[in-house]
């Protein structure tokens, strides 16, 4: 039987497990066996933004990289569609199997070009040691992947198994990517709304829509942990449709006296590029669209990287009456190539820069200089994480359009949003 990967000419999962077998049965009682586990992150995104040849290619570039990073008796495997194992006999200590998994992180920080594209493929790695962690295949295995998905819930971009079974492991994962399926129809989930300030005149002009999950076991869940969750088990889509419902309805519902107010929705960058989003936005309208709010989406510059399909849906959304905000500006990927081609009426400042306006001059320079590129572009410029007074004057000298934070309000309830609202710059009664 042929046990070899025909796009990258490594071994496949089958042939990897008998050579994982291999290793084991001759392991020297002086060494251990390391196995790292290498995900791309987000590889769906790149087979729907720029086809499956590209993405072939991706996968070959990757296993290029993974057998530069082997030794001679090392092994190199594609394990799924991409996922990549490398096993590393005769490790004298983990701290090898370490540097192993940040030589090939490092070889990953230089973009993948192929043609005229450009990418840089971030990857998630997990590891875990024979006899240390397990001493059977299968076992190793599932002992690595647990390592990667604890990398992923804790952010980082490698981590080895741990040496005993606690919180985050495989199965509690698996638990709550279940939990998590079925959030909607139990109804876990909730929207948030945090208020948008104009600086000028103190008028408010918008809210943010934030997902929350409470879930009947783990009480909140912080949406950290929950989106990428989402997005990497597929969930994204039907809880992003369900907010733009949700949100529409309850907005439309308010009752105050600021006319018209944004309402914007995250999208996440997994789904801008997909040729769906614009029926997505349409059918929200038309169910639950009013005079009474000016409907957006927030993206991130990251959204933009996909090229120019997403520019395209955009453009459609755009034609539906829907403004386009870039989300976290400075954080991202550099997309000034992309900038004057995105049909965006505002920008965002992280709030990791405006929290150190005041202390950090190179915050503030850039802060300066985000303002200055999004008003030469026309768009409106908002502050996000703006927590005191001190923090607003500077924004506004610097000619910020808007602001948001807890100096104004936290992210409430539909209710306790609509109370405040009402409220908020209400004359004092005498």
């Amino acid at each position: 039987m042929d046990l070899f990967d025909p796009v990258t000419g490594l071994s496949d999962r089958r042939g990897f497990l008998d050579l994982l077998a291999q290793a084991i049965a001759a392991i020297d009682e002086q060494a251990s066996i390391g196995l790292l586990i290498v995900d791309i992150d987000r590889f769906t995104q790149i087979n729907v933004a720029y086809g499956y040849g590209v993405g072939d290619e991706v996968l070959r570039h990757l296993a290029g990289l993974a057998r530069e990073v082997a030794r001679a008796n090392d092994r190199v495997a594609r394990i799924g569609d991409n996922r990549f194992a490398l096993i590393l006999p005769r490790l004298k200590n983990r701290g090898h199997g370490e540097l192993a998994a940040q030589k090939l992180l490092r070889l990953l920080e230089a973009p993948f070009e192929h043609e005229d594209i450009r990418l840089r493929l971030p990857a998630t790695i997990g590891g875990a040691l024979c006899p240390q962690h397990a001493a059977h295949p299968t076992d190793l295995l599932a002992k690595a992947e647990l390592a990667l998905a604890m990398a992923r819930h804790e952010g980082q971009r490698y981590r080895f198994a741990p040496d005993t079974p606690g919180a985050g492991t495989l199965s509690d994962q698996w638990d709550m990517e279940l939990e998590l399926a079925n959030a909607i129809d139990r109804g876990e989930l909730s929207m948030y709304y945090q208020p948008q300030v104009r600086i000028a005149d103190r008028h408010v002009v918008g809210v943010e829509a934030l997902m929350r999950w409470k879930n009947r076991h783990r009480g909140m869940v912080p949406p950290d942990v929950f989106i990428p969750l989402a997005e990497r088990t597929g969930h994204i889509r039907k809880m992003t449709l369900w907010a733009m419902n949700t949100v529409l309805r309850q907005c439309s519902q308010w009752q105050h006296r600021w006319g018209a107010l944004s309402v914007s929705v995250n999208v996440p960058s997994e789904l801008v590029a997909h040729n769906d989003l614009p029926e997505m936005v349409q059918n929200a309208l038309q169910l639950f669209g009013s005079d009474s709010l000016r409907p957006m989406i927030e993206i991130t510059e990251r959204s933009l990287m996909v090229g120019d399909r997403a520019l395209t849906q955009l453009h459609r959304i755009r034609d539906l009456g829907v403004r386009v905000s870039i989300d976290d500006f400075g954080t991202g990927y550099s997309c000034l190539a992309y900038f004057h081609k995105v049909p965006a009426s505002e920008l965002k400042i992280d709030k990791s820069f405006v929290s150190r306006l005041l202390t950090d001059t190179a915050s503030a320079d850039i802060t300066m200089l985000i303002i200055d590129l999004a008003h030469r572009f026309g768009l409106d410029v908002v502050a996000e994480g703006v927590e005191d007074q001190a923090t607003m004057d500077k924004l506004h000298g610097a000619g910020c359009d808007v602001v948001q934070g807890y100096f104004f309000a936290k992210p409430m309830p539909a209710e306790e949003c609509e109370r405040w609202l009402q409220s908020f710059g209400a004359p004092a009664a005498g």
